[in-house]
């Protein structure tokens, strides 16, 4: 059995998840069956570019089995691990899984949209989904807090521009959809910047490199694998801003909340941040 270093202290990693489903009670949950008008929708009522925009979202939501597998391999509950590597990845897992029902909801709200809409077909769609969800994903990060800061961002990123598309669009039922995502995306930034925030207060200077090391290499899901990302993210930037750097405020926000007092090594984190983010 092994040990994963690094780890939060499972009492802190507790409180955040306890704080998160606190958060996130049955009431509030919503289905795709009931939730939308469907025979409402009318993909008519896009422009080319956002009809693109919920092709890419799609796209990217559906790939939800590789994104819960990240935290399967890295966050193990079985008898690989030592029984407080254990303690902690089972407190995680209550978390996990409620965040993949939520995104898995997400991907077939998406391809509800896109149906009921006059879209795509389903058995079309089911195709296009898979052939983009068989390709593998990961996360290339040793230090357990850089699963969180990459979270931080790509959750953040993911909420402004449903909320940027949203404003857009002039289909009420996607226009609806896209306010449930984001207010759930929104919830999920809470949770990684809530534990982001308890590993600076716990581990100060220590995770500054690791999490420094995430932004210098960050990219958004499926960059590396989906054809034709970049071309297609630039042309959905054209529809709603779309630029992920925009989230690297709200990380240097949890650093400032984070932090009673700056080192150095906090304060060139910051710089850096904030650097990246001008230079985008």
């Amino acid at each position: 059995m092994i040990s994963t270093p690094g780890l939060l202290p499972v009492t802190e990693l507790t409180a955040a998840v306890d704080g998160f489903l606190a958060a996130s009670p049955a009431t509030r949950a919503w289905d795709v069956e009931t939730a939308f008008d469907w025979t409402a929708a009318d993909a008519g009522r896009l422009t080319e570019g956002q009809r693109s925009a919920v092709q890419f979202v799609t796209l990217i939501e559906d790939h939800l089995p590789g994104y819960f597998d990240v935290y399967h391999r890295h966050f193990p509950v079985d008898d690989s691990v030592d029984l407080p590597t254990f303690e902690h990845n089972r407190e995680l897992y209550h978390f996990t899984v409620r965040w993949a029902l939520e995104e898995d909801t997400h991907a077939r709200a998406l391809a509800r949209y896109q149906e009921a809409a006059g879209m795509a077909e389903r058995s079309t769609l089911r195709s296009e989904l898979a052939i983009e969800g068989h390709k593998p994903f990961d996360l290339p990060y040793d230090h357990p807090v850089q699963f969180f800061a990459y979270a931080l961002v790509q959750e953040k990123a993911t909420q402004m521009y449903y909320q940027q598309l949203r404003d857009v669009v002039t289909d009420p039922v996607l226009a609806a959809v896209l306010t449930r995502l984001s207010r759930d995306e929104a919830r999920h930034f809470s949770f990684m910047a809530e534990v982001v925030t308890r590993y600076l207060r716990h581990d100060g200077d220590a995770v500054v490199a690791p999490i420094r090391d995430v932004i210098a290499h960050f990219r958004m899901p499926l960059s590396d694998t989906l054809r034709g990302y970049w071309r297609w993210a630039l042309r959905i930037a054209e529809v709603a801003d779309y630029d992920h750097t925009a989230a690297y405020e709200h990380l240097v926000k949890v650093i400032d909340r984070a932090v009673d007092t700056r080192t150095e090594p906090i304060d060139e984190l910051v710089r850096f941040v904030e650097s990246c983010r001008a230079l985008a």
